[in-house]
């Protein structure tokens, strides 16, 4: 695992939008309320908290400022902006990203880092690709790992047990994996292809990987959603595929319907 590394002479130029916010006296906040509520968040992802409920879906994971935390596939760095500074004096925040990024997708987040810092340099990079056993990490030596709507793009892959299996062997005995991805309706014909996932699939693949389900939360469920667009969880905010057709019909749905699962690795 590798230090995460600025490339300031590539990225320099990400980071003049971010001018207005290193002239306020930011600090480190001392609580998980205080990381959600941060100055360190821009106004446009804390708009989305009414839909994603950062602060009960960390509490219901358990999460704590001195854990080892490992962030799968982080992109734009939504949750980056409360994860890193909240455990950036006492924890450690691992960002585990892809090799390539040939559509620029965790842009935005390097913008941000190179903006703090002070978080920056605090922060590690590891590499998960998606596709197989990886080394996240020294075995048994995460405390958490998080994964925010990531699990639909590597469950076609017919290796994603494996990748499942990485988890594992990053954790700690006790460890937490806590998931959170687009919740199908199993009322309707299941489309692989539409983004969203069945809950008991994956907690069937989280338990075929060895970890056990502590606990489910509908923290982030939405009954207006009923999972059946055409073209799939895209329709809806905040991708809004359809451009303006119904477009104020998908606005009032919102944000998808999500699964929040906690799996714990069995302790010896």
């Amino acid at each position: 695992m590798k230090h995460f590394i600025i490339m300031a002479l590539v990225l320099s130029s990400f980071a003049c939008s971010h001018k207005e916010k290193t002239k306020k006296d930011l600090t480190l906040p001392n609580n998980l309320e205080e990381a959600v509520s941060s100055d360190y968040r821009s106004p446009e992802n804390k708009k989305r908290d009414e839909f994603r409920h950062p602060l009960e879906t960390l509490q219901f994971f358990g999460i704590k400022n001195d854990m080892t935390v490992i962030e799968i596939w982080p992109s734009s760095g939504w949750y980056t902006e409360i994860l890193a500074p909240y455990l950036a004096e006492k924890g450690k925040y691992i960002a585990a990203d892809p090799e390539s990024d040939p559509r620029g997708y965790t842009m935005p987040r390097k913008s941000w880092l190179i903006a703090h810092p002070e978080i920056s340099a605090k922060v590690y990079q590891t590499i998960f690709n998606g596709n197989g056993d990886t080394k996240l990490a020294k075995d048994g030596s995460v405390d958490m790992i998080l994964t925010f709507r990531n699990v639909h793009n590597w469950l076609p892959k017919e290796n994603v047990l494996s990748s499942f299996k990485s988890f594992h062997k990053a954790l700690k005995p006790g460890g937490v994996l806590g998931v959170v991805d687009h919740r199908a309706n199993p009322s309707i014909p299941f489309n692989p292809k539409s983004g969203y996932l069945l809950e008991k699939d994956v907690i069937s693949l989280a338990q075929k990987a060895g970890f056990r389900l502590e606990a489910k939360s509908d923290v982030n469920a939405n009954p207006k959603d009923k999972a059946d667009y055409p073209d799939g969880v895209w329709t809806l905010p905040p991708r809004l595929r359809l451009g303006d057709k119904d477009r104020e019909k998908y606005l009032e749905i919102g944000e998808s319907d999500r699964m929040t699962l906690k799996f714990v690795k069995a302790k010896k």
